[in-house]
């Protein structure tokens, strides 16, 4: 994890630090997470398998090793991986055992170690060529020479843009997303961290192919092109989302595009989210346009929000984006469409986008969120199960122990009592238990004190023994 966090924080830095014709958006932690998941597919083996040969003379060395690299002492682990290879050129241990060597030094991360570090992984492939460890080591080696590029070393440099440049092999009999695909890769992200004009036609030559077999490295490539931050990025990822064969690609090319703050690229989103036959490719629209938090955008998104022809799960994630922008005019907006659908049906879908808008203002603290929902909970002219949501949902704001207790004091209907004992028994304060308690113990429903008493069960509190025992003993 510790590698792949690198190569996420190297990406975010060079979005951070070169000049471009756009920067990332405010809504950038979704789009750091995303970028972790695209490293998370294209990434090799980062944690050394448990041993499995007990027999073996560098069992215990090999487990040595592994405790020291999974804890961190790279330099160590690098010693003793090195070892194994040395004293038992025969063991079952001896070809991984080179290729967690090599990723040690990596991890130090020092000009030298990068060094050793390829020389571990050559005489790998010349010793070992069917150890497991082998795919990955490619892809390793790569990022090694990439590292020691980056550092001055013309050799790696040009063995980097080889790769990167090198033809696909053919499709026929291939699986899409395979070894060779990874080592292009990440030759490519390391050349785009050296020269990212001279990564960009490749970046672009990946982009035009329409097998199926290229579909994963298409999606990487998407991401890399993301990156770019150049006067282009705009009109390759434009490209993408309208020409690629790939929904899956095009999705890609949709969310990066969030992250590009022009109006040509919101205007095109906004097009997306109007005119798309896909659900998928709106739902991506969303949250892109959402990610440029541009007014054009929010008020697209608001727009979807209210149409009661739209499918519901597409309104239903606008609510949810809108509720993950904390402002007051977002909380005013979501709290006036509740307002407008006041007459909607119990079952209906508005009133399951009204349930899905209580919820998201109980995603944005503050705004006075916490009492508009408190008020909501206790008016009776609104349904049973809208009120048990808005009692949920207060209970995520900040609403005090106190609050709650005194909107249990209004409750006549069984089903929000229920709700409110609930709650009150996750917030696990010793005020809770004390009205729990009191309701457990006098509360006139016996249905309701049986609930009070099952979840004070669940409570850690030294109380909660002794006056269930008192119950018991009457």
């Amino acid at each position: 994890m510790m590698l792949k966090l690198f190569f996420l924080a190297a990406s975010v830095a060079a979005m951070g630090s070169a000049a471009g014709a756009w920067t990332p958006t405010a809504g950038a932690p979704h789009a750091v997470a995303y970028a972790l998941g695209a490293i998370e597919r294209e990434s090799f083996a980062t944690r050394p398998p448990a041993s499995w040969r007990a027999d073996d003379p560098a069992d215990s060395l090999y487990r040595a090793g592994r405790e020291q690299l999974n804890r961190g002492d790279y330099r160590a682990a690098a010693r003793t991986f090195a070892r194994i290879a040395d004293r038992f050129p025969t063991s079952a241990y001896a070809g991984d055992a080179l290729y967690w060597q090599a990723f040690a030094n990596y991890s130090i991360g020092t000009t030298a170690s990068l060094r050793e570090a390829v020389r571990a992984l050559d005489d790998q492939q010349r010793r070992y060529a069917r150890a497991s460890t082998r795919g990955d080591a490619d892809a390793l080696a790569v990022r090694v020479r990439g590292a020691l590029a980056k550092n001055g070393d013309s050799q790696a440099a040009e063995s980097v843009a080889g790769i990167a440049s090198q033809e696909p092999k053919p499709c026929t009999g291939r699986r899409a997303g395979n070894d060779d695909d990874d080592e292009r890769m990440a030759a490519l992200n390391a050349l785009l961290q050296m020269n990212a004009d001279r990564a960009l036609p490749i970046i672009k030559t990946v982009l035009a192919r329409r097998d199926a077999c290229s579909e994963s490295l298409r999606e990487k490539a998407v991401f890399l092109a993301s990156q770019l931050r150049t006067s282009e990025t705009e009109d390759v990822l434009l490209d993408v989302m309208k020409n690629d064969p790939s929904t899956n690609v095009r999705r890609k090319a949709v969310f990066w595009m969030g992250q590009v703050n022009t109006d040509r690229a919101a205007s095109a989103l906004e097009e997306l989210l109007k005119s798309s036959s896909s659900e998928e490719m709106r739902e991506e629209a969303v949250t892109a346009l959402m990610q440029q938090q541009s007014p054009r955008g929010q008020a697209a998104v608001r727009a979807l929000a209210e149409d009661g022809k739209a499918p519901m799960e597409l309104r239903e994630k606008a609510v949810f984006w809108l509720g993950q922008h904390r402002s007051g005019e977002n909380a005013q907006y979501l709290r006036s469409l509740f307002a407008r659908l006041a007459n909607a049906a119990e079952g209906s879908g508005d009133e399951d986008i009204r349930q899905k808008i209580l919820f998201s203002l109980s995603q944005m603290q503050g705004e006075g969120n916490d009492k508009w929902l408190m008020e909501i909970a206790a008016d009776s002219k609104f349904s049973v199960p809208i009120r048990k949501q808005a009692i949920f949902s207060a209970s995520q704001t900040n609403v005090s122990t106190a609050e709650m207790s005194a909107l249990y004091a209004k409750l006549t209907d069984r089903e929000l009592k229920e709700q409110l004992v609930w709650v009150l028994s996750q917030k696990n304060d010793p005020a809770a238990v004390e009205r729990l308690m009191a309701i457990a113990k006098s509360d006139p429903d016996r249905e309701v004190r049986k609930k009070a008493i099952f979840w004070l069960g669940q409570m850690n509190d030294p109380r909660v023994k002794q006056f269930l025992l008192d119950i018991i003993n009457g």
